[in-house]
């Protein structure tokens, strides 16, 4: 059932609309554009009808404050007002608004508003998602090509992916983060994650598929791949400004290698100075290191690479996101073991 926001400072009017829509949709009230924001954080309705004439923050001050939200800047709104004049509708269809009904409403006519915008608004969505599937593919592949001359690396970026999201919807029931993190953004930080080392692709295979411990020179060169993925990131997201998940894939390729106490790299953030979402990444990145064999060294089991990164809680690690990782347990080291068989049977020649 679609969920509808309605705003308006008049309890009669809530009232009102509430009666009219509560057979065919999920109704929710707010009588402030405030209260609206606040729900909104919590619950992403599929379309707003908000009232434009309302005490300390109106119609359109509400209106540019979910467009200027990632999260909620695609969802379909539709004014409300009791003053029907050109001027005005001009404004709010300039805005970004969708609609415009006048006060009192009639039935019929919300009813037809409704159906059409939030079809439309389907369309739209199913349109994007279909996109976003292709772009999906083209990101993985660029990844796999980048994480292919490693060949210890097998299925990183699929798995650290993995990581990333459990432990993001993990913290998102615990109801940690909040107004920091959703589910819209763990769509867009998941992504982004697929593109954490980038950078390694100006880093030379010498170094990358050196098998022994590399020099302080060697190490200097290899820390370097946070900072160049971080900038071909950025270049990126100048020329498409609209695909905000590289904003996310900006800050996990450059920030993923600090650690909460301070001593990662490339810049010494500590704790919160560090972007949430480098900081979910950590976590996935060291853990699924630790437990895969790579050229340098052979891997640990699931149980002692979990164990490992738990150790790390405080220091290495933000210790929120630890606790979502410990929560999860189960799904982790499930995904960790199927990597395992994977490569035994790889292995034994049976793939």
């Amino acid at each position: 059932m679609y969920q509808i926001l309605v705003v308006d400072d008049n309890l009669a009017n809530l009232k009102n609309i509430q009666l009219q829509l509560a057979d065919t949709y999920q109704i929710l009230l707010a009588k402030s554009g405030a209260q609206a924001l606040q729900i909104c954080l919590q619950r992403v309705p599929d379309l707003i009808l908000l009232d434009v004439d309302m005490p300390e923050m109106d119609g359109f001050e509400t209106l540019k404050r979910i467009k200027n939200s990632v999260v909620l800047s695609r969802i379909p709104v539709i004014f409300l007002t009791a003053n029907h004049d050109i001027a005005t509708e001009a404004r709010a269809l300039e805005s970004g608004v969708v609609d415009f009904i006048t006060k009192p409403v009639e039935k019929s006519i919300l009813n037809h508003r409704l159906k059409l915008h939030l079809n439309f608004a389907r369309y739209q969505q199913n349109l994007e998602n279909t996109v976003k599937e292709l772009e999906d593919s083209i990101i993985i592949s660029f990844a796999e090509m980048i994480e292919s001359r490693d060949k210890s690396t097998g299925d990183h970026i699929q798995r650290t992916r993995k990581y990333v999201s459990l432990i993001g919807r993990e913290l998102i029931h615990q109801s940690c983060f909040q107004g920091e993190l959703n589910e819209e953004e763990l769509s867009l930080m998941t992504r982004g994650a697929l593109l954490h080392d980038i950078g390694k692709i100006g880093v030379s295979d010498i170094i990358l598929l050196k098998p022994d411990r590399l020099d302080d020179r060697e190490f200097n060169i290899m820390k370097s791949h946070t900072t160049i993925g971080g900038d071909l990131l950025r270049d990126m997201y100048k020329r498409t400004p609209t695909q905000h998940y590289l904003n996310y894939a900006i800050k996990i390729a450059e920030g993923h290698h600090e650690k909460y106490n301070g001593t990662g790299y490339p810049h010494g953030l500590k704790g919160d100075q560090i972007p949430l979402c480098s900081r979910i990444m950590a976590v996935a990145d060291v853990y699924d290191a630790v437990a895969a064999d790579r050229i340098y060294r052979k891997a640990m089991d699931s149980h002692e690479a979990f164990n490992l990164v738990v150790e790390g809680k405080g220091s290495h690690f933000d210790p929120q996101v630890i606790d979502a990782f410990v929560s999860i347990h189960d799904e982790i080291e499930s995904i960790a073991r199927r990597r395992s068989n994977n490569n035994s049977e790889s292995s034994d020649g049976i793939i």
